[in-house]
C-alpha cells in the first residue's frame, strides 16, 4: 500500500499526500505500524490479486450486472423452497415506509439520531406483545438461532442450572448457533445440551422421553411450534407444565406469521418466546432478512437477563408528560461492556419497521386470514404430491406452511430430482437427506399464501415428468 503513487477510484484517502498527513497527524511512518500489535507470521505480505478498478461509473456498472444477471431469483423462477428464510408477500405499503430516510439511513435510535425510531420501536413491542400474547418484547438481533441461544443462555441465569433440553428435530442449523452461545461442554459455565426424542408417526415431542430426561438440573425446555419440519407442535402446554413441575423454563420458538390461527404461546404459559421477524412484511434478501426477536414476561428477573435493548414509554421529570426511551440501558453490554451478561451485537432494528408497518397493516383478521390460506395451501399441495408413485409424507396430521415428503421409493435422490426441477424454472423443496437421514430421501417443500392453484400443480406436474 505504502508503493502506490495513485488514488484508488473508490478510496480517496489513499491519494499520495493525503495518507502521508493522515499519518503524520498520528505519529506513525507507515500504514503497516496500524498493524504492529498483529505478528508477522499472521500477514499476507504479497499483493491481494483483485481485479483492476474501473474507472468510469458506465464501466463499473455494466460490470456488477453482469455478475448480477447469473443469479436465479424467486421472481424468475417458482419457489417452493423454506427452512428458515421464507417467501411471503409484502405489501408495497411496508417498503413505502421502511425505505423512508429517517429510518433507512439512521443506524440506531439513540438520543443523537432517534427521528421518532423509539416510539416506532415501542410500536412494535406492542404489537408483537400482543401477537405473543406475552408483556415484553427486546430489539430483535440476528436470526432465530441466536435468539433462541441467547433466551436459553437467560433461563440458565435465572434458574442458575446449565442444561437444555431441545426436540430431536430442531432445524440443524439453529442447533449450531445454540451450541456456540452455550459453549462447547467441556469448558467452566457451559450449558449441556441434551436431546428429547419425538413420535415417529406426526413429529411432536415424545412426553414421556421429556418426563424422563428432565431434571433439576435443566435450566429450559425448548420446542417449536411450528416446527422446523413443518408439523404442529401442539404440546405446548403440557411440555411447559413439565417443565414447571421440574424448576425449569419453557422456550417457545415460534414461526409469527402462524400465529393468527394457533394459540401463541404466552397463553398456554411459555416463559420465553423467540423466533424471527422475516415472515412479517421482510423480503428475502439472498438469505439476510433476517431478525431474532424475544418476548417475555414482564417481571424484574426477565427484564434483568435479557440482554438486548428494550424500549418503552416512561415517565419524565415533569408530571404528566411522557417519552419514549430505553428501559434499564444500564444492564446491557453497552452500558456494562465487558461485564455486561451477554453481548448485545448490532441489532436489526430496520426490521422492526417493516413488522409493525405488517401486523398494523394486516390486523387480527388478516392474521388470521393469511394463516388459513397458507396452511390450506399447503395441505392441498401435501396430498396433491403424496399422490404420486413413490412418494410419502414423512409425518400424518397437521402441518403449517412447510411438510416433509420421502422419496426413497422412486429411486432417486433429492439432489437428482431438484437439478431437473431446476432446468423446469422450479426451486423444489430444501434436502434434508443428510440432516435427517432418518427419513431417507426427505424433502422439505415450503408452500404459503403467495402460491396459486397452478402453481402447485405445475410442481405437480413437472415432478411428474422428473420421477
Amino acid at each position: 500500500m505504502d508503493k502506490m503513487k495513485h488514488a484508488h477510484p473508490y478510496i480517496p484517502n489513499e491519494a499520495p499526500g493525503i495518507r502521508e498527513e493522515m499519518l503524520k497527524a498520528v505519529g506513525l511512518k507507515s500504514v503497516y505500524d496500524v498493524y504492529a500489535e498483529i505478528p508477522e507470521r499472521l500477514r499476507y505480505t504479497e499483493r491481494l490479486k483483485v481485479p483492476e478498478a474501473f474507472t468510469s461509473e458506465y464501466e463499473l456498472r455494466r460490470h456488477v450486472e453482469k455478475i448480477l444477471s447469473k443469479n436465479k431469483t424467486c421472481a424468475e423462477y417458482l419457489n417452493f423452497l423454506g427452512g428458515g428464510c421464507w417467501q411471503h408477500y409484502v405489501p408495497a405499503v411496508v417498503d413505502e415506509v421502511v425505505n423512508r430516510s429517517e429510518f433507512l439511513t439512521a443506524y440506531c435510535g439513540a438520543n443523537y439520531s432517534d427521528v421518532g425510531k423509539y416510539q416506532a420501536r415501542f410500536e412494535f413491542n406492542s404489537l408483537m406483545a400482543e401477537l405473543l400474547d406475552v408483556d415484553a418484547v427486546a430489539n430483535p438481533i440476528y436470526d432465530w438461532g441466536d435468539v433462541a441461544g441467547r433466551s436459553i443462555r437467560m433461563a440458565s441465569r435465572i434458574t442458575g442450572k446449565n442444561e437444555v433440553l431441545l426436540p430431536a428435530t430442531v432445524c440443524p442449523q439453529r442447533l449450531a448457533e445454540i451450541r456456540q452461545l452455550c459453549q462447547p461442554e467441556e469448558m467452566a459455565g457451559a450449558i449441556a445440551i441434551r436431546f428429547i426424542d419425538f413420535d415417529p408417526a406426526t413429529g411432536r415431542m415424545n412426553l414421556k422421553d421429556l418426563k424422563e430426561k428432565i431434571s433439576g438440573n435443566t435450566a429450559a425446555v425448548y420446542f417449536e411450534n411450528p416446527s422446523y419440519l413443518g408439523f404442529i407442535e401442539d404440546q405446548g402446554e403440557e411440555i411447559t407444565r413439565i417443565a414447571h413441575a421440574a424448576g425449569a423454563q419453557s422456550i417457545a420458538g415460534v414461526d409469527p406469521i402462524s400465529l393468527g390461527i394457533l394459540i401463541p404461546p404466552g397463553s398456554f404459559g411459555a416463559d420465553i418466546i423467540c423466533g424471527d421477524l422475516q415472515p412479517l412484511g421482510v423480503h428475502m434478501n439472498a438469505g439476510g432478512g433476517q431478525s431474532g426477536f424475544i418476548g417475555f414476561k414482564d417481571e424484574e428477573v426477565y427484564i434483568a437477563e435479557c440482554p438486548l435493548e428494550i424500549y418503552s414509554i416512561m415517565d419524565t421529570v415533569k408530571e404528566g408528560q411522557y417519552a419514549f426511551a430505553e428501559v434499564r440501558a444500564e444492564r446491557t453490554s453497552y452500558g456494562l461492556r465487558d461485564k455486561g451478561k451477554d453481548w448485545v451485537g448490532t441489532a436489526s432494528g430496520l426490521w422492526t419497521i417493516a413488522a409493525a408497518v405488517y401486523l398494523s397493516l394486516m390486523g387480527p383478521e388478516g392474521m388470521r386470514e393469511v394463516g388459513e390460506t397458507i396452511i390450506r395451501n399447503a395441505r392441498y399441495a401435501r396430498d396433491l404430491l403424496s399422490s404420486l408413485p413413490g412418494v410419502k409424507p414423512v409425518f400424518t396430521g397437521a402441518h403449517f406452511k412447510e411438510f416433509l415428503l420421502d422419496f426413497s421409493e422412486t429411486g432417486k435422490t433429492v439432489a437428482r430430482i431438484n437439478a431437473a426441477l431446476l432446468e423446469r424454472r422450479i426451486f423444489g423443496g430444501k434436502d434434508v437427506s443428510t440432516e435427517f437421514p432418518q427419513f431417507g430421501q426427505g424433502a422439505l417443500f415450503c408452500v404459503t399464501e403467495i402460491h396459486q392453484r397452478e402453481d402447485i400443480h405445475r410442481l405437480f406436474e413437472a415432478l411428474k415428468e422428473v420421477l
